[in-house]
């Protein structure tokens, strides 16, 4: 069977989805909610109330994560799953819209749902690489799909950066209006893109039509034997350790550098030009990472991203203007998504066919439980040294950890293949 049109369908859910996290998460949401639902507080107490919505948002996703990743691979559902999280990211993402100035507690929870929608597909859409990437093309798929939600992600973020910077254009009567409505944009774009995964991508086992009977024992047994047998797995549990720490400086990075940049003085259309700028440049970036990947292994693109975000958070203490912003964001779009997708194929290596949604849940428990403690500890540190930089320093702390972990896996090879 030929791979190719489920391999870019399964790639350009990437693309659907990363318009949420460029757009919203990266993008207009910290904007927004500091100077429209939270405008009346300080620039400290702000960071602190986003820090904390990231914060719940990933602790219900890793908390649930093992769980549905066993259930998922019990009963063989992957799309099912997949679906009930895009269609709750979608709606409450669009539901933002609807958020009247002030309301920063309504806010706050429509963005942890929506987080949750994005974050817990994810886990499902990241156990599908191994149904729709041929043997020794783990690397290049996902980086294909990394880099297409670069590009598709800045597209939508650029349409939408227009709308907010040039609003009469486009026939708003304000910054604000336009702002919210490039939520309902995201939605829009998240729910069109999406459905080429649904329609063409198909799981290697049949979705069986197994009887829920007595589903919560099935579902520990399932969790259980997947935590007995990844113990039993030194370069596993290994990766996930460095994994744990490493891609908590990632998320951290791309869901508080706005804040960050905010609360240095920067100006937000600088922020939101630069975040664009990253896009672009993650587009080719990660597809150059892929190739690394399949030469010299994805531990090895992952140590050099590496280095590269731990260079990123010493140049970040020197940042006074929009111009030092925009060169620190050129550098985060040369290592992000090669560091994220040779993340995902290096684990894919790892793991043993037949619990893939179940491995892949532990690894985005992991991520996710990694994010409780980045905002929390940047914006807390912030908050009490009331120095941002200080903040966003504790961060380095993170890549470092990470990469001490990661140096101890030994990655099984691939035998190459010519793909694409």
């Amino acid at each position: 069977m030929n791979k190719n049109p489920q391999i870019f369908s399964w790639a350009l859910y990437d693309w659907a989805n990363s318009a949420f996290a460029t757009a919203v998460m990266a993008g207009f949401f910290p904007v927004f909610f500091r100077q429209y639902w939270s405008s009346a507080t300080d620039v400290t107490v702000a960071t602190f109330r986003l820090g904390l919505a990231n914060t719940l948002a990933s602790l219900l996703v890793a908390l649930a994560a093992p769980l549905l990743g066993a259930l998922s691979d019990l009963y063989q559902r992957k799309k099912g799953f997949l679906l009930f999280f895009v269609l709750m990211g979608i709606v409450m993402t669009g539901g933002l819209f609807f958020i009247p100035k002030g309301d920063y507690l309504a806010a706050m929870s429509l963005y942890v749902m929506a987080t949750l929608g994005f974050m817990g597909g994810n886990i499902f859409y990241d156990s599908l690489l191994l149904d729709v990437a041929p043997e020794g093309a783990l690397d290049r798929v996902s980086a294909l799909g990394y880099a297409l939600g670069y590009i598709g992600g800045g597209i939508l973020f650029a349409g939408c950066v227009g709308m907010v910077l040039f609003p009469g254009a486009f026939g708003f009567a304000s910054k604000a209006m336009a702002m919210r409505t490039s939520f309902l944009a995201v939605a829009a774009w998240w729910a069109v893109f999406a459905i080429p995964l649904f329609v063409f991508v198909h799981p290697r086992a049949a979705e069986a039509n197994i009887p829920l009977r007595d589903p919560l024992r099935k579902w520990g047994r399932q969790l259980f034997d997947t935590l007995r047998l990844m113990a039993q797995e030194k370069n596993v549990w290994m990766f996930l350790l460095g994994y744990w720490l490493y891609i908590d400086g990632v998320g951290t990075v791309i869901r508080m550098a706005v804040d960050y940049g905010m609360a240095m003085g920067l100006n937000s259309r600088d922020l939101i030009l630069a975040l664009l700028v990253t896009q672009f440049v993650g587009f080719p970036a990660t597809l150059v990472f892929g190739r690394i990947g399949e030469r010299w292994g994805p531990k090895a693109g992952i140590l050099l991203g590496l280095a590269g975000y731990l260079g990123i958070v010493v140049g970040s203490l020197f940042v006074t203007k929009g111009r030092d912003f925009l060169v620190l964001a050129i550098a985060v779009g040369l290592v992000q998504g090669g560091v994220q997708s040779l993340s995902r194929s290096l684990f894919a290596r790892l793991i043993p066919r037949g619990r893939e949604t179940a491995y892949f849940g532990i690894y985005n428990m992991l991520g996710r439980f990694a994010a409780v403690i980045g905002p929390t500890l940047m914006g807390t540190v912030a908050f009490l040294s009331k120095q941002p930089k200080a903040g966003i320093l504790s961060v380095g702390v993170l890549f470092l950890g990470g990469t001490c972990f990661l140096l101890f896996v030994r990655e099984k090879t691939e035998k190459k293949k010519i793909l694409f």
